[in-house]
């Protein structure tokens, strides 16, 4: 993923950003044998230098694109590889199956070292399956192996040795406790104490990723209207479906008007988007901004035509003003990293992270 507000945001070392000092000294001598490298490559080897030198217990390597061809994936035997739901995403690079897409993502599973995986569609599990017996890779999977699910306002989880009664993540959207019983099955698979998993699970913080906003100047003209203001990142149909659920679990306790201001990169899957969203009864709101983004009437049109109501804004100011005066008590500002970087970046109480 990209940064949002800051590039150091890319590379954490003993669990803070690495400084700009820093971050300058290993970029130089990257710089001075990197040849014709791509910027992500640049990156990553300057993230694998800075980790080989600060001391840690383990290293944490986010895929950038895929698995089988990226940057990333140069470790030969890694204590674990994490699969997380497959969806369809970077299709001009991917393709757009999801049997495809598991194939490039199942590129990092490696032989001898177990795959942890989420729940997965059918399709994308098969392809999953058919990689690790090619590559000799065990596998422990969510829904099989393990499970984690809503309890009593809490996460329970259980696998074959153990169920243990655990804090909800502190992450909004029911979606989030697949996601936190993958990483919890990961720490315990890595031997890490329960006591660890309970404080990370209270005190996750995932900006971005429905981030309610309560600071800065777009949060502060929510607050001044008494309307909630979230921001979320996701950009494909899987954060989409994943988003409606989200604001249906809210409308469902305290039903307000909502509106969605909608701004994507050109290249995303806005039908998808839009149709995971259709039922949400929200009125859509949609900007640009800086780089690659779709135009806001062409993503109007889309809004427009998977049943949604959608007016053009053009800026992120302008469609918060929109929303507010026609009385929305919900505002969700998604559909891109890109723009959610932007509201952050504006709003410095939130930052940094």
């Amino acid at each position: 993923s990209p940064h949002l507000v800051r590039f150091n945001e890319r590379i954490r070392l003993a669990g803070d950003l690495i400084t700009d000092d820093a971050l300058n000294a290993i970029l130089d001598r990257i710089e001075a044998v990197a040849g014709e490298a791509t910027v992500f490559e640049s990156t990553t080897a300057a993230a694998f230098l800075a980790m080989s030198e600060t001391p840690a217990d383990l290293a944490i390597i986010e895929v950038g694109l895929g698995g089988v061809l990226d940057a990333t994936n140069v470790i030969e035997r890694p204590l674990l590889s994490l699969i997380t739901p497959v969806d369809l995403d970077h299709a001009e690079f991917l393709g757009t199956s999801l049997r495809g897409i598991a194939v490039e993502k199942a590129g990092i599973l490696k032989p001898g070292a177990r795959g942890l995986i989420a729940r997965q569609a059918e399709e994308a599990m098969a392809a999953i399956e058919v990689a690790a017996q090619a590559v000799g890779a065990p596998l422990t999977v969510m829904g099989v192996d393990f499970d984690a699910w809503a309890e009593r306002g809490g996460m329970a989880f259980q696998d074959q040795e153990r169920f243990l009664d655990l804090p909800a993540p502190a992450l909004a959207g029911a979606h989030q406790i697949d996601n936190a019983g993958l990483a919890v099955a990961a720490a315990l698979e890595l031997d890490l104490p329960e006591g660890a998993i309970v404080e990370g699970l209270k005190t996750v913080r995932w900006p971005a990723r429905m981030q309610r906003l309560t600071a800065g100047p777009y949060g502060e003209a929510a607050k001044a209207a008494d309307a909630e203001l979230w921001l979320d990142g996701g950009h494909n149909p899987h954060a989409a479906r994943a988003l409606a659920l989200a604001l249906a679990a809210r409308q469902a306790k305290a039903p307000r008007p909502t509106a969605l201001i909608v701004g994507m990169l050109g290249n995303k899957d806005a039908g998808g988007f839009f149709e995971a969203l259709k039922e949400s009864d929200a009125t859509v709101f949609t900007v640009g901004f800086e780089g690659a983004a779709a135009e806001p009437d062409a993503l109007a049109a889309v809004a427009r035509g998977h049943g949604l109501a959608a007016t053009v804004s053009g800026t992120l100011e302008q469609a918060l003003a929109q929303a507010l005066r026609l009385g929305a008590g919900r505002v969700v500002i998604c559909g891109s990293l890109y723009l959610a970087g932007e509201v952050l970046g504006a709003s410095q109480a939130t930052w940094p992270i």
